[in-house]
Order: C-alpha cells, then structure tokens, then sequence
C-alpha cells in the first residue's frame, strides 16, 4: 500500500498549534512589584525609595536584665526595695500570703500594679516559672566614675559577667567602706535584677559606674594620684605583705574572673599585682570572696 503524504500548501492545519500561535508564546518573566504601575511598591525610575528604620525588640531587657519572676523571688526583692516599674499579676490566680504581701510592699512603694493573662506572662518571662507574678525592675542609674576618686577604696571589675558576683561584691564593698564599683560595659556585668537581689540591698547603698573602656579608667585614676592593686594567682607578692604607706592615699582593687583572672593591659596598668595566700591545692577563688578578703585585709592593714 502506498503511503500518503501529506501536501504542503503554506497554511497551518487545524489542530497544530500552528494558527494563533503568536497568542499562545510566552510574555517572559512576570515584573517585580517595584516595576509594576499599578502595584503600591512601583517606584518610579530615578527615585530612590528611602530605608524605614526598624528596631529588633531583644528578650534580654524584657524577660532577662529587668524582669523578676516567680512569687519567692518577687517578694525577696520587694523586701530588699529594689527599685521597680511594676508588678504584674495574672488574671485569677490563687492566692497565698507571698502574693498578698508582695500586693502591700509594691503599694506602699508605689509601684505600678497590673494585671494580665497568663499567655501574656508567659511570653514575657521565655515561658519561665513565673507563677503568676512579674516584676519589672527599673533601669539603673549608673554614677560617674571620676566622683569616687578620695572617698575610699575603688572596686574594679575585670571580665566578670555574672550579675550574682557583682551583687555580692556590691555587699563586700559597702561593708569595708568603699566608695565605689566600676565596671566595662562591653566584657562586664550590669546592675541588673540578679544583682539586685544578690546584693540583699547593698546596690542602694554604693554606686556602680559603667565605662567603656576599662584601661583608659585606670589610666585617669593613676593620674589623679591614685594607687592601682591587682589580684592574681601568678604573683609572687602577697596581699598580705603591703605596708600601711603603701595604702595610705586613694586606693584601687582590681579584680578579674575566676579562672581567666585579669587581662594583659588590665595586669601592665597595676602598680602592684597581688595574689591572696590559699592553699595550693585550691586553683582560684570565686571572684566575690576575693573581693571580700582583699577588701578587708586592705582596711586591716590601713588600720594597723
């Protein structure tokens, strides 16, 4: 049988594709909003559309640095009055005697009440145990570094982070007559909720100053005059070996965290580094209980 073949006449046969086939093509990549007229992003050529600034909100400064949480720990530090914005309570809770006397403290240091549901607590405390009651501390008020030059001893702490230590250090200061505690805001603790707590009150009485550069601060006090003392574990010089002369005008501790101890351009600026005789089997002290035997081996020694 012959085959057919089909005979080209130049006209497209039904059912190719080939009729209308200019509508059928493609019209390329769909423009980007910006470019489009009628869409609100079109930006017209030669205009450039200006940046909004936007600001990220952290949880550190809404559920870690400012916020107490849970009913022992809130009534703990509405004792010891640390400074607060407000107390916010969750809708029908039960209640028990540390709610009622947490109600009573912050009224009668007039601290902002409110109330709110517990989805509301629980995002704000990183779904912590909150109990139902959250205290939002206020921000603190740092002093100026410079004003505690010739009213006792200075306190400076060196990479120490954790709040608790600056809270106790806070204790040991304000006990043997310090006139201040400085601190680096970069590779330094704050005055925070924690610190407030672990002060048991203290943080109302020595201030705490932040400053951004922790060698430069020394530097200032060396040229006022005073005298810079380091606490290390490498020394061969024992606190205990300072004379009444050598701390006789204004006086400088520094101390490092446990562990790392001080940093290299914090140790060259020292006039003396020191270490505190312990037994050799022990590697460091924690960086507060340095803090409160140097401190009162300092004051014993001026008092000699």
């Amino acid at each position: 049988m012959a085959k057919l073949k089909a005979k080209r006449t130049g006209k497209a046969r039904p059912g190719t594709g080939g009729k209308n086939r200019d509508r059928l093509s493609g019209k390329g990549a769909t423009p980007k909003a910006k470019d489009r007229k009628n869409h609100k992003a079109y930006q017209a050529p030669g205009t450039v559309k200006k940046r909004s600034k936007t600001t990220r909100a952290t949880s550190r400064s809404s559920s870690g640095r400012d916020l107490v949480f849970g009913r022992n720990s809130v009534l703990e530090v509405l004792r010891e009055k640390v400074p607060a914005t407000a107390l916010i309570l969750a809708e029908r809770m039960d209640s028990d005697p540390r709610v009622q006397e947490s109600i009573t403290l912050a009224k009668a240091q007039g601290i902002e009440m409110l109330m709110g549901n517990r989805t509301d607590l629980d995002r704000m405390t990183a779904d912590g145990a909150h109990q139902g009651m959250v205290l939002k501390v206020a921000p603190y008020k740092y002093a100026d570094a410079a004003q505690f030059l010739g009213k006792g001893p200075i306190v400076v702490l060196d990479s120490i982070t954790d709040p608790r230590n600056l809270g106790a250090i806070a204790r040991s200061a304000a006990a043997f007559g310090a006139s201040g505690i400085v601190v680096g805001e970069r590779r330094g603790v704050g005055v925070t909720a924690a610190a407030w707590k672990t002060s048991a009150g203290a943080l109302a009485r020595i201030k705490v100053a932040q400053v951004t550069n922790l060698t430069r601060q020394l530097k200032a006090y060396q040229d006022a005059g005073a005298f810079i003392i380091g606490l290390t574990g490498d020394s061969k010089l024992e606190l205990t070996e300072l004379t009444k002369k050598q701390l006789a005008g204004d006086l400088v501790l520094v101390i490092g965290a446990e562990g790392e101890g001080l940093s290299r351009l914090i140790a060259e600026q020292c006039d003396y580094l020191v270490r505190i005789p312990i037994n050799k089997t022990v590697e460091s002290l924690n960086a507060s209980v340095a803090a409160s035997i140097a401190l009162y081996e300092m004051n014993r020694i001026q008092n000699s």
